[in-house]
């Protein structure tokens, strides 16, 4: 071995020292909180993102994290619904769900996408466990309007089987359908049931991964994006205006959560790889982090 080449894999071996002690006392500061992570968006489609998700979730329960991953799937729905020769239908960006549909979003979350996550996770070993949220009655929903059918809002969140499941130090995947107390299933808003399962949970973390960088006072100005601010400075901007459709509901959810008892919530870009690590291991971090005070 040359010296240059010596010098190299000292070098290198010194860079992955310095990260493990980083991210050190980050490991010991979360052994045992609970993670509650909204799943969604390119980081879900893409193969080499979703892998990537895959790791960083199984090393968080390795080090003694408690993560749950909550996942919507609105594009899965669609195309499932073209496929079976039925054109979705939206009222002011809302889906219009029939009985029909209903059970075709039932197909796409519960059967299709939570168990391709599921899956991802499994190949690192035996951790991951796919729930509905219509299962052991996690989630009650009720009918949010008439004209969208089967669209529900979180009444409720149950979250005994969730205790149970990390209790046996597993990791609970959670397709966001709900019921209500008929029986009759809903397809829910996966924001919005991310929050709420998080303040049931009273996670230490709500993480939101996105197709953004973070939370910008100014979309269009990239030099306006947020590293860290807290609730009120949040609910401020919301008031403002300032949010498109897509992030208002996880900012109304991420305020509801952090004013209810989850310690701090981030808007994360999963365009990112291993963002989950870089957030929570690195002095640096990366996307916009929202603290309760």
């Amino acid at each position: 071995m040359s010296n240059a080449e010596a010098v190299d894999r000292h070098e290198i071996a010194s860079a992955k020292a310095h990260v493990l002690a980083e991210a050190l006392p980050y490991i010991r500061e979360f052994s045992g909180r609970t993670i509650v992570i909204k799943y969604g968006g390119h980081a879900m489609d893409d193969p080499n993102l979703a892998g990537l998700f895959a790791q960083d979730i199984v090393l968080m329960r390795l080090v003694g994290m408690n993560p749950v991953v909550v996942h919507g799937g609105g594009p899965h729905i669609s195309a499932l619904m073209r496929r079976l020769g039925k054109e979705p239908e939206f009222v002011d960006g809302l889906r219009v769900t029939d009985a029909e549909t209903v059970d075709i979003a039932r197909m796409a979350l519960v059967g299709q996408v939570n168990g391709r996550i599921v899956a991802a996770l499994n190949r690192h070993g035996s951790y991951a466990v796919g729930l509905s949220g219509e299962d052991a009655g996690l989630i009650t929903a009720v009918r949010r309007d008439p004209k969208l059918g089967f669209v529900g809002d979180v009444r409720s969140i149950d979250p005994s089987i969730l205790h149970r499941l990390i209790r046996e130090e597993l990791i609970p995947v959670i397709a966001t359908m709900g019921v209500d107390d008929e029986g009759q299933g809903y397809n829910v808003n996966a924001d919005t049931a991310a929050g709420a399962i998080a303040q049931a949970l009273a996670a230490e973390k709500l993480v939101y991964l996105t197709d953004v960088a973070g939370i910008y006072e100014n979309f269009a100005d990239p030099s306006t994006l947020i590293s860290r601010t807290d609730v009120t400075r949040l609910e401020a901007l919301a008031a403002a205006g300032v949010f498109d459709a897509g992030m208002i509901p996880k900012v109304d959810s991420c305020t509801h959560a952090l004013r209810n008892g989850v310690t701090r919530a981030h808007v994360l870009d999963g365009r990112v790889p291993h963002a989950l690590l870089l957030e929570f291991f690195t002095r640096e971090g990366v996307g916009t982090m929202v603290g309760a005070t």
